[in-house]
């Protein structure tokens, strides 16, 4: 079971909405060049995603969803984005699909995000699976960036019965150095942790 209905309901809920807009992505975005063509891994109900869509110079935002439910929602918010965007903005492309084995080619985004998702992937070897995939969709100088949650037993308790398999920020960094990427960076806040990486540029 992904998510339990407690925590359905406060991911969904207008109070998670505004705390995303207003502290976490503001947080975890700071600095950071998402270029005109990005991908987002593991939106959920889309509050990351609305944010995202506000980025200057945003031309087109894909988005993968491993649940189908999830998914359909996305396409019904955001499907009118699909030719061009409403009103301009960002064009909006949903794929139900895993984060795992993504759908594009190499190289084909100039930034890769994910956000309060990563301890949703049931297994260390599967986070290290989607920190490989989101090296490969990457070009060569593009950016890896975002957050999760740190682990203590308030956050086990709203994660009760879910898929729950927190990452250890002090083991970020060379796990995604084994995934391929440089320049990482990993934060720890209040109750989250960021990070940032980049795939490299190949010499010569």
């Amino acid at each position: 079971m992904p998510m339990n209905l407690v925590h359905r309901r406060l991911c969904s809920s207008e109070k998670w909405a505004r705390a995303v807009e207003d502290r976490l992505l503001p947080w975890v975005l700071d600095g950071v060049p998402l270029g005109p063509d990005a991908l987002e891994i593991g939106p959920g109900y889309g509050a990351t995603t609305r944010v995202l869509l506000r980025r200057e110079g945003l031309a087109r935002l894909s988005v993968v969803e491993v649940d189908a439910e999830y998914a359909a929602r996305l396409r019904r918010e955001f499907g009118d984005r699909a030719k061009g965007g409403v009103g301009g903005g960002a064009e909006v492309e949903v794929v139900h699909g895993d984060g795992t084995a993504l759908p594009w080619p190499d190289g084909r985004f100039d930034s890769v995000a994910c956000f309060t998702m990563l301890h949703h992937v049931p297994s260390p070897a599967r986070q290290d699976a989607l920190f490989a995939e989101a090296h490969r969709v990457l070009r060569p100088g593009g950016v890896f960036a975002g957050c999760d949650s740190l682990s203590n037993w308030r956050w086990r308790l709203i994660h009760w019965g879910d898929t729950c398999v927190p990452v250890p920020p002090a083991t970020l960094e060379t796990r995604l150095r084994a995934a391929g990427f440089t320049e990482v960076a990993v934060e720890v806040g209040t109750g989250s942790f960021r990070f940032r990486a980049v795939r490299a540029v190949p010499v010569g």
